[in-house]
């Protein structure tokens, strides 16, 4: 199955997009090399294939929460490069 110039157009005015025409073959071509890609793993025989929901058979990827006590202040603010009051001061980020 080929995906069409007027369906990226379509898609793309449903996305509020104008493309020009190097971005309507661009994204025409990487749509269909998805699509060649996904009929290609459509031929794959998955008979007899467990489902899984992850790829790995991790069953916990997460260390566990154990509340432990926090880092001493005067610890933390040695390593900042700038401090206040008790408190690290950073650059405003927000005018």
């Amino acid at each position: 199955m080929k995906i069409t110039d007027q369906e990226v157009l379509h898609v793309a005015g449903l996305s509020r997009l104008k493309l020009d025409e190097h971005e309507l073959k661009r994204f025409l071509r990487e749509l269909n090399a998805i699509v060649d890609y996904m009929d290609m793993l459509a031929q794959i025989d998955t008979a007899g294939v467990p489902e899984t929901v992850h790829a790995t058979m991790l069953t916990r990827a997460l260390r566990q929460d154990i509340p432990e006590r926090s880092q001493e202040r005067a610890a933390a603010l040695a390593n900042a490069p700038s401090q206040r009051e008790g408190k690290i001061v950073v650059p405003r980020v927000i005018e």
